[in-house]
Formats: C-alpha cells, sequence, structure tokens
C-alpha cells in the first residue's frame, strides 16, 4: 500500500478542501399553487409548467371505495 511522501500541510489540505462544501438547492414557488419547486421543473403538485398545465394529476377521495 503506498503511503505519502510528505507530509501535507493544513493550508494545502483545506484550500484542497475548500469546494467539497454543499450548498442548499434553490427553491421557487410555484406560480399557480404556491408550492415550493425546483425551478425549470414541472410542479409536481398542480402539474403545471410555463404557466400551462402540462399533467392532470390523479385526484384521491376519501369515500372512493372502487379499485
Amino acid at each position: 500500500m503506498a503511503n505519502p511522501k510528505w507530509k501535507l500541510s493544513r493550508m494545502r489540505t483545506r484550500r484542497r478542501r475548500s469546494h467539497d462544501a454543499l450548498t442548499a438547492p434553490n427553491v421557487v414557488n410555484c406560480p399557480s399553487c404556491k408550492s415550493p419547486t425546483l425551478p425549470h421543473r414541472l410542479c409536481l403538485s398542480c402539474g403545471t409548467y410555463n404557466g400551462r398545465q402540462v399533467i392532470q394529476l390523479k385526484q384521491d377521495e376519501a369515500g372512493d371505495t372502487s379499485n
């Protein structure tokens, strides 16, 4: 197994790791239903994208017993 030939300083190690930080995703509100969504993506709660209805979502009813 290979071993390091020289000790890396803290500055060199921290400089290398400076780009490893995680960033929070950019979240915007849907213009039609105001639920949080990712930008440039279909809204999963109402099915709209760019101001138009793209998909029809199924409405789950509590009294529906048909299978």
